[in-house]
């Protein structure tokens, strides 16, 4: 095991934007049963960073959850196994592994840090085919991906629905995915494509060349025509941007056809009865195994990992104000080794 008992990590000592992020000594963290610690390489970052960063702003107060300062930011992580929980048999020290840490929990992932100890069932061994770069950029936008489209994986209640979320067959059947170019999009075609969909992609316009490189059969530049004007009869639709206007691509779908929103924001239930169709959300949830899957995918080259922009873990704010800039292809990763 090893002797030094401190690390580099991200820390938040209170809310608000990117310049709150501090890159200084925190303690290392402590091994309990059915862990491993890992050696962290790289940080994929994802939109629950900012979001607890600037203190869920975005959500209503009561469900805004106490968060003890200070805190370490992040989820997603690919790394190298330093040493594992006596109980712990599916990994050894030496392992190349990646995962999303404790999801969903609020500041316990603490991914953005040298060292993570991180529940062994939360985590996959990295595909040898990719580096640890693009393996830290799978976890969340491929599970999310995953859990909305191909399995959901799990039976914990949903806490945004009373229902359960369930994916519907993909095969044969069209496919529009807004927000395609982004971590959860860029998944979701490549997915979608892999169980026979009939793929439309909406993003900008110079998002186009790469997400035809990814099987999008078809293209829509949501700058010069919206979905909802020009597409009809559509079997699903994953809104991967989701929020108050997801509502307009209730026009798309035909009679029985589903509408997925990731994020929060729709109000049309009656209209959506109205017109038949299904709106259904889940919350992504860690998952080692489906990781597993999803990494054969990726060792195969079936399924890629774009990555946008890389940068050092001390310029985390950097890569926040990345993100906050918008029109992301791929993933924004962290390199921490």
């Amino acid at each position: 095991m090893m002797s030094i008992d401190t690390m580099k990590a991200i820390r938040l000592h209170e809310f608000g934007g990117p310049e709150v992020l501090r890159y200084e000594e925190a303690p290392l963290p402590e091994l309990k049963p059915g862990e491993v610690l890992v050696r962290v390489h790289a940080v994929g970052i994802n939109p629950p960073d900012w979001y607890l960063r600037d203190g869920y702003k975005s959500l209503p107060p009561e469900w805004r959850p106490s968060v003890p300062f200070p805190i370490i930011l992040g989820s997603d992580v690919s790394g190298v196994v330093e040493a594992v929980a006596t109980d712990v048999k599916d990994f050894s020290v030496g392992d190349e592994v990646f995962g999303m840490v404790r999801f969903p929990s609020f500041g316990e992932s603490a991914a953005y840090a040298e060292y993570v100890a991180a529940p062994a069932s939360d985590l996959a061994l990295k595909p040898a085919g990719i580096d640890h770069v693009h393996a830290a950029g799978a976890p969340m936008a491929g599970l999310t991906a995953w859990q909305f489209l191909i399995d959901l994986g799990h039976n914990e209640p949903n806490p945004l629905q009373p229902e359960m979320h369930r994916p519907v067959p993909l095969g044969g059947k069209t496919v529009l995915v807004n927000g395609a170019a982004g971590g959860v999009g860029h998944f979701a075609v490549q997915l979608a494509k892999w169980k026979g969909a009939h793929v439309i992609a909406v993003a900008s316009g110079s998002h186009e060349s790469f997400l035809r490189e990814l099987g999008a059969d078809e293209f829509i530049d949501y700058t010069k025509s919206l979905p909802e004007d020009v597409v009809h009869d559509m079997d699903l639709v994953l809104d991967t941007l989701g929020g108050p206007t997801t509502g307009r691509f209730l026009r798309t779908l035909k009679r029985g056809g589903a509408l997925f929103p990731v994020f929060l924001g729709f109000s049309d239930a009656e209209e959506a009865a109205k017109l038949g169709v299904t709106v259904s959300m889940t919350q992504v949830r860690s998952n080692g195994p489906q990781l597993a899957e999803l990494g054969r995918l990726l060792d195969a080259g079936t399924v890629r990992v774009a990555i946008d922009s890389t940068f050092p873990l001390a310029d985390s704010r950097k890569a926040h104000e990345r993100a906050a800039g918008g029109h992301i292809q791929g993933k924004i990763v962290l390199t921490v080794v």
